[in-house]
């Protein structure tokens, strides 16, 4: 979507340096308040949480790029030994094209003006021709867009198969208009919330939930002892003379601080108990696979044993079999000579 929209952009025009925005880094921005609740893992492990990060840098690689082409366009000279002609002529022919659509929208605006200034004094023949010029110039306009969204994903498919080409071009950050650099930076930033989310498991997404709830229900019934106080206050400052007054706003600053100090103390120790709590989990979870991993061991052991018992057992009694066999042949082979020494 965001390359349709690019794809669409005037070509030509090139914005002035002072109003290029500069390129948010999300790795450098202010520790979160919630420093405990940070995701325990610093990398994906997953293929298809790696995929979905390899598409969204791949999308954000080439709208950096699509947002350069005007710049192109407009430096020829001093980029067209970097680029290389097949990229050059694919930029002139992508310029073309914008410049016909442009060139149409204008044409189709003015045909629209004169029409309705035209709408009375006209014949009735006038103004049905010229609202059917309209139609037919509206109707080649999709088409016209549609070469133009094609045209740009063919200069981007020439600039990602030369990669010192793109390397390049990408380094041409001056020549980025305010407002693309605008959806970089929100692209990255996307980003930067993207690949959090899919380092966060789901037990550390419902204990997060959980922590900022109850944060939020004490900072609530914080904010209404706040509230309470400013009220009690009011009302006093309203009853009490001017004399008394300084006294019982110095008692009520002293009650407020110390209720303001007791709050941090549970505020913290909320946070030193969730810790703790999230510590015992991490424990307990290793001691499970620790336990089922041994259990998988003994299992496969015994089950080893039994095979190898069941295989002795067989054995044995092949051999048995065999020996009974022997002795019968032989009683027989015995039977057979004194038959004969008889006769």
């Amino acid at each position: 979507m965001a390359l349709d929209i690019l794809a669409m952009a005037p070509l030509y025009q090139v914005p002035t340096i002072s109003r290029i925005g500069q390129k948010t880094d999300p790795s450098k921005r202010p520790a979160d308040s919630l420093k405990p609740l940070v995701p325990s893992k610093t990398k994906l492990t997953t293929i298809e949480a790696k995929r979905i990060m390899s598409v969204l840098d791949e999308a954000i690689n080439k709208v950096e790029l699509a947002t350069l082409l005007s710049y192109v366009a407009s430096n020829r000279g001093d980029v067209e030994g970097m680029l290389g002609e097949d990229i050059m002529r694919a930029v002139r022919e992508h310029e073309d094209l914008c410049q016909v659509l442009l060139d149409n929208v204008k044409c189709l605006k003015e045909k629209e003006r004169q029409l309705q200034e035209q709408d009375e004094a006209k014949e009735e023949g006038w103004l049905r021709d010229r609202r059917l010029s309209i139609e037919l110039q509206k109707s080649s306009l999709p088409p016209l867009r549609q070469q133009i969204k094609d045209s740009t994903k063919n200069v981007l498919r020439l600039l990602l198969s030369n990669p010192q080409a793109a390397s390049f071009l990408q380094m041409q950050t001056q020549g980025r208009s305010a407002e693309a650099q605008s959806l970089i930076d929100s692209l990255n930033e996307l980003r930067g919330f993207l690949f959090e989310k899919l380092l966060t498991s789901p037990m550390e997404a419902r204990d997060k939930a959980q922590f900022i709830q109850d944060i939020s229900k004490q900072n609530s019934m914080n904010q209404q002892i706040i509230d309470t106080l400013e009220n009690e206050l009011t009302e006093r400052m309203k009853d009490r003379q001017a004399e008394e007054e300084f006294e019982d706003l110095e008692a009520v600053h002293r009650e407020e601080k110390i209720t303001l100090e007791e709050l941090k103390r549970k505020h913290q120790v909320l946070v030193e108990e969730f810790v703790q709590i999230r510590e015992e989990q991490e424990i307990n979870s290793k001691k499970r696979m620790e336990a089922e991993q041994e259990m998988v061991h003994m299992v496969r052991a015994a089950t080893l044993i039994q095979a190898v018992w069941k295989g002795y057992l067989v054995r044995s009694l092949l051999r048995s079999r065999k020996k009974r066999g022997k002795g019968k042949a032989k009683d027989k082979e015995k039977g057979k000579e004194k038959g004969k020494g008889k006769k």
